[in-house]
């Protein structure tokens, strides 16, 4: 059975990184938009990962562009703005696609583990899916659910 840790991201440096180095670790995994109104959920996000990251949680920002043009064009605005605004130090990575035939193969596995209440596909920006320790996506949240809403499922996992 395929888990999130058999894939490969790319980082905003364009390396290639393998989420076995998260192996172990519940991960929350979340497409964000710079320019969209959810954008102060990046504090949120943050505010998740310092308080359980010393317990082995990791947050994971996909930049993702496919909602009315909602990110910046350069990924180093993009992590310069999270940075800035929302003192973001989760870890970012390169701008992906969500939907469609471009859509990046992790997203691909989140949709197909974690459906919508409709369909498969993620909505809008700041979907956010939660992953237990051995790499099954467990829950998935709407794009409007504060990110301190998903606190008691991250206990859980911890």
């Amino acid at each position: 059975m395929t888990s999130v840790y058999d894939f490969e991201v790319k980082k905003p440096n364009g390396e290639i990184l393998s989420l076995k180095e998260y192996e172990g670790k519940p991960l929350v995994i979340v497409n964000t938009a710079s320019k969209c109104g959810f954008a102060p959920q990046f504090g949120g996000l943050q505010s998740l990962y310092d308080e359980y990251k010393e317990d082995g949680l990791v947050v994971l920002g996909f930049p993702c562009d496919q909602f009315n043009n909602q990110e910046f064009d350069n990924i180093d605005e993009t992590t310069e703005f999270c940075q800035m605004n929302y003192g973001v130090t989760f870890p970012m990575m390169a701008k992906v696609d969500v939907n469609g035939d471009a859509a990046d193969p992790l997203f691909d596995h989140l949709t197909s583990e974690q459906k919508g209440m409709l369909s498969k596909k993620v909505k809008w920006n700041f979907t956010k899916f939660l992953v237990d320790r051995n790499g099954k996506v467990v829950e998935r949240y709407a794009p409007q659910t504060a990110p301190e809403k998903l606190a008691e499922d991250v206990k859980k996992l911890l």
